[in-house]
């Protein structure tokens, strides 16, 4: 009776909910996670930041002991997005854009075709370029890190394009520093992760809006190049505010979502929506962003309040074998995940890997969603909570906190403020509660913790922080 009881209250983890799997790689190979495709049910490929692509056959089946593994191309430089379709990979690599296939049916690619090449390299580490799969008009979007993550020293640096399927390039936001992946949304438009550094005081998620200027001015030497894009902004001041500045400086995008350095990992990497349609949980239409130096996958929950992105970040999945860059979801449900430690360092032990994740088909208690409301915020949750816990002020608590928007490198946590909980009402459906909650700063990222609350199971949350980034209030 007394160990029933015992694992009845036991903290729930992960593979309660997600069976994550190492999918075995070719003896001998480097095989350092650079971009992924899905081709079909069967196969999956895996391009190498060394400038490979292999094709694994058999990366669907239950027993991933046998799958095979076939080299289909060499010599591409750092291929950081990829896509497949009706015979041609798209990828985005360092000097361009191109798409390659295999013509004469040998399982090796033997026409190469670039599309676009409207950017500089100069070899510098730290020009990498990440691009997106086609969006719906069929433009790879492409974000450009700056030169050794400071300058702009080679054209474009600094910049996002949308190359279009006949090559044109569009410019089409500045301000980025150093992204580490790029994605959708599930409405189809784009973001990005940018890494914690100069005109970045934490890591982040944000919005690429065509024409938007997104923090870091070292790349707007090339405005007037772009008279697509309209007025130059206006320098930034450094020590001041995103808050402050957006006032001033019009085409500023304020970051998305905060994803607090060293709380909630440190490297942000690949961005994906969930379109499974709950085959992968209850997480369905969420977005989820790789973690390379914990080596986790978060999830995030994006509203748009007066026309603006903004929305909550929560920790997710862990336990990886090595640092996450690319990931990719499945029809099915499984999440494959490519993985390196060079140059950075990560957990998990490893060099490298190529991994799965799939759901059990467990529900965990979680909170499902937070959005803003003009006295606070809604919880929903993914089960029906217990009215006694999760109706009590006591089982929460939120504080908040910005960055200094400078010239220098990242920030500390600054304009530190308590947040009073005033009033929680549990709604109707048992799934849902109203926090009432006084002095909500804009710009800040708010930290909820929801440590009291219980399932009508009587089941603590999975994980019980969550933070929400405040651009706009509701009007």
């Amino acid at each position: 009776m007394l160990a029933a009881t015992a694992l009845s209250t036991a903290a729930p983890t992960m593979e309660d909910f997600y069976q994550r799997e190492e999918i075995p790689l070719p003896e001998g190979e480097v095989m350092e996670g650079a971009s992924i495709a899905i081709i079909d049910d069967k196969r999956v490929a895996l391009a190498t930041r060394r400038g490979d692509v292999w094709i694994c056959d058999g990366a669907f089946e239950k027993d991933l002991s046998k799958v095979t593994w076939s080299k289909f191309a060499s010599g591409l430089h750092e291929p950081l997005g990829m896509s497949h379709k009706d015979g041609w990979f798209t990828f985005t690599q360092r000097p361009d854009v191109s798409r390659m296939r295999d013509s004469d049916g040998d399982g090796r690619a033997d026409q190469f075709v670039t599309v676009a090449a409207p950017w500089g390299i100069n070899g510098d580490y730290h020009e990498y370029a990440f691009g997106t799969p086609p969006d719906k008009d069929g433009n790879v979007w492409v974000v450009l890190c700056l030169t050794g993550s400071f300058n702009a020293n080679s054209p474009w640096r600094g910049w996002c394009f949308r190359i279009t399927p006949d090559g044109k390039s569009i410019p089409t936001c500045s301000g980025i520093r150093s992204p580490g992946g790029i994605g959708f949304n599930m409405e189809g438009d784009v973001f990005y992760c940018d890494n914690q550094g100069t005109w970045n005081g934490s890591s982040s998620l944000k919005h690429l809006k065509p024409g938007g200027f997104v923090g870091n001015p070292n790349g707007n030497k090339f405005w007037d190049q772009a008279p697509n894009m309209g007025p130059k902004p206006a320098d930034p001041k450094s020590g001041s505010r995103i808050e402050v500045e957006r006032k001033r400086i019009p085409q500023l995008v304020p970051t998305a979502v905060w994803l607090p350095h060293g709380k909630l990992g440190q490297s942000p990497t690949g961005i994906i929506p969930d379109h499974t349609k709950g085959a992968f949980g209850p997480f369905a239409g969420q977005v989820l962003v790789g973690e390379q130096t914990h080596s986790q996958v978060q999830r995030v929950f994006l509203e748009k309040v007066n026309g603006v992105y903004q929305g909550a970040a929560f920790p997710f999945l862990g336990g990886y074998r090595s640092g996450i860059v690319p990931l990719r979801l499945a029809d099915d449900g499984s999440l494959f995940v490519g993985t390196t430690n060079r140059g950075w360092g990560a957990r998990g032990g490893l060099p490298f890997s190529f991994e799965r994740t799939r759901w059990t088909g467990k529900v965990p208690f979680e909170i499902h969603e937070m959005r803003i409301t003009k006295e606070g915020f809604e919880l929903t949750f993914t089960e029906e909570v217990d009215p006694k816990t999760a109706g009590d002020k006591a089982s929460y608590s939120m504080n908040s906190w910005t960055y200094v928007y400078q010239s220098g490198y990242g920030s500390p946590e600054v304009d530190k403020t308590a947040q009073t909980i005033e009033a929680v009402t549990v709604g109707s459906d048992r799934k849902s509660v109203l926090l009432k909650v006084a002095n909500r700063q804009a710009g800040h990222c708010h930290h909820l913790k929801s440590t009291g609350v219980r399932s009508k199971a009587g089941g603590e949350l999975w994980h019980q922080n969550a933070y929400y980034t405040i651009n706009e209030f509701p009007k």
